[in-house]
């Protein structure tokens, strides 16, 4: 048995597809699963439209969630939408937390979905003040179903809309404080849009409320031939991603006093897995940074 850990350090996405490499029976499973501290899920992919789960997976995930500790991300609230927010979905996932244990809901600072439905990317939202104070309604009310802050998450972006008076950060911080919600960081979201986009993302970092941070996001992404990079987190994390999530630790800790291992952390990985030993060996140099930021919080890659 593996006992359930507090939510903190690093941890790993939890996919189906990564089900048959992390067998609860199996010896170096249990081995591979020791070294990840908690898992990610999203509702989306284990509850129907109704909320309802069931049958097979149902038991396979409460297996995982009596023993590890897990945290909630969502992908189709669409925070940003001009639609009237699902209720019925943010309950669902209210009864998903409680019936798996999960204290952190986190989602996306965009929008998914229009009158005709849900669309298959999660897009932009413009930067005005109107956007603000509509979107940190919106943050209140899920906020007010779930009983606790939520985080949001500074998503990725491919075009910047024309009707934006401020800027990304700007935007973010100014959800975060008219909300009075959390901050999820996505480091690897950061340096996909500042090469995109032509901007320092060490910057940018600095501009965000890191004070608020609830939890990390690091990824592997895809460079096209174009040069144009696409957040898919398909791939391993690259090193400037690595020193830009170390950079994030150090702010953190001089804005807040909070140890870099007491921030969860979590790696993405979506498809094109590879071996379990080789995500576990990426959740372990996740926790070589936090470990070396106890004892020196100036620490930097080398």
């Amino acid at each position: 048995m593996i006992n359930k850990r507090p939510l903190h350090g690093a941890g790993l996405g939890f996919r189906r597809e990564l089900l048959p490499q992390m067998s609860l029976d199996d010896a170096n499973a249990i081995h591979q699963l020791s070294q990840i501290d908690f898992f990610e899920v999203s509702p989306e992919n284990w509850i129907n439209s109704h909320g309802i789960m069931g049958g097979r997976f149902e038991n396979i995930l409460r297996a995982y969630s009596e023993r590890f500790s897990f945290i909630c991300h969502g992908l189709s609230l669409s925070i940003g939408s001009s639609k009237e927010l699902d209720v019925a979905h943010v309950n669902n996932i209210k009864h998903f937390m409680k019936s798996h244990n999960i204290n952190l809901f986190t989602e996306h600072l965009s929008w998914c979905s229009d009158d005709k439905g849900h669309l298959y990317d999660l897009l932009p939202i413009p930067c005005t003040e109107e956007a603000v104070f509509w979107v940190a309604e919106r943050i209140k009310k899920v906020q007010d179903i779930l009983g606790s802050q939520i985080g949001i998450e500074n998503a990725s972006y491919y075009y910047l809309p024309p009707q934006s008076q401020m800027s990304d950060s700007e935007f973010i911080s100014a959800v975060v404080k008219e909300a009075d919600c959390l901050l999820h960081l996505d480091v690897n979201n950061i340096f996909v849009n500042s090469q995109n986009f032509g901007f320092d993302p060490h910057q940018y970092l600095r501009e965000l409320p890191l004070e608020r941070t609830c939890y990390l996001h690091v990824a592997g992404h895809y460079v096209d031939d174009d040069g144009l990079i696409v957040d898919t987190h398909g791939d391993s994390v690259v090193e400037r991603v690595w020193a830009l999530l170390n950079d994030a630790y150090g702010l953190i800790f001089a804005k807040t006093g909070k140890a870099a291992d007491k921030i969860p952390t979590c790696l993405e990985r979506d498809f094109n897995f590879p071996e379990l030993s080789e995500l576990t060996r990426e959740v372990k140099f996740i926790r070589e940074i936090q470990e070396r930021h106890k004892n020196n919080s100036t620490f930097k890659l080398a």
